[in-house]
């Protein structure tokens, strides 16, 4: 009995090992603003994440032991709220996000180290707790169709998705995936000569209807690098520019449904010509 009971126990830990992964962010005395090397860190751990199937997410903050218990309670709250909002300009789901709370202190036991100025250190954290779904969901596949719509007849104002045209999270470029399909875009509008255009960019799960964060270059104007991005694309494919523009619409038009189909391009048709505006 003791043999079933110790393999139970042992497989219940690894399928918690297999359905967690966590990641500490850690501050500075008194201060809530994540420094640069622990957000550089966080970036890679966003990475790690961005492609596993979410169950949800949960953000505690902590402080050390001085200040008084009001005081660290803000301040931990605080440090929570500044991941969460890393979270959300690098486009990941605030539904998945279901705590985020400080905690205040950390007593000083709890860290193995005798060196006092170390403990506190170790404890001016935010812990960052990620389960997976187990077992993952079959993925869903999702036809494309806008290389049927942009072969037939268009107007001025129609607008097509750039079906399975997916983004890597928090990039302005492409997953290996969606390689095929702007090919197979670009191979139609180098032939469609008769239409002018605009490629509009969207992103996901920022606050309201700001723009997400580039990751590479860290500046606020995502929607914006993926419509550029195909812009680039389809004028090295052929395209004329003078055919072109394009622009970012941030997160002003959600989907509604799976957040990584916010993270979109869209073409709008603007002139087609041997046609009256």
């Amino acid at each position: 009995m003791k043999r079933i009971f110790l393999t139970i126990l042992i497989f219940s830990q690894l399928l918690s090992a297999q359905e967690e992964r966590r990641h500490e962010v850690y501050f500075e005395t008194d201060k809530y603003d994540i420094v640069s090397t622990e957000y550089s860190r966080l970036l890679l751990f966003l990475s790690q994440i961005e492609n596993l199937d979410i169950e949800k997410i949960s953000i505690y903050g902590f402080c050390d032991d001085r200040g008084s218990d009001n005081y660290n309670l803000v301040l931990s709250q605080n440090r929570a709220d500044a991941i969460k909002e890393v979270f959300s300009n690098n486009e990941f789901d605030e539904s998945l996000i279901t705590n985020v709370d400080g905690k205040g202190e950390i007593l000083l036991k709890i860290v193995h180290e005798d060196d006092l100025e170390k403990i506190r250190g170790l404890n001016r954290k935010v812990e960052i707790i990620v389960k997976e779904v187990f077992p993952p969901r079959p993925k869903e596949i999702k036809e494309p169709e806008a290389a049927d719509k942009l072969q037939g007849e268009l107007k001025v104002g129609d607008k097509i998705l750039l079906d399975n045209l997916l983004f890597r999270t928090g990039y302005s470029y492409l997953v290996p995936e969606s390689k095929k399909t702007i090919e197979e875009i670009g191979d139609i509008l180098v032939k469609r000569k008769d239409i002018h255009f605009t490629i509009q960019g969207h992103v996901c799960c920022t606050y309201g209807t700001r723009d997400a964060m580039d990751r590479k270059t860290r500046k606020r104007n995502l929607s914006v690098a993926r419509a550029k991005f195909v812009y680039d694309y389809l004028a090295k494919k052929g395209v004329s520019r003078s055919r072109m523009n394009y622009e970012g619409l941030r997160r002003r038009f959600p989907l509604g449904g799976d957040p990584k189909f916010d993270r979109r391009v869209e073409i709008l048709v603007t002139k087609v010509e041997g046609t009256s505006d």
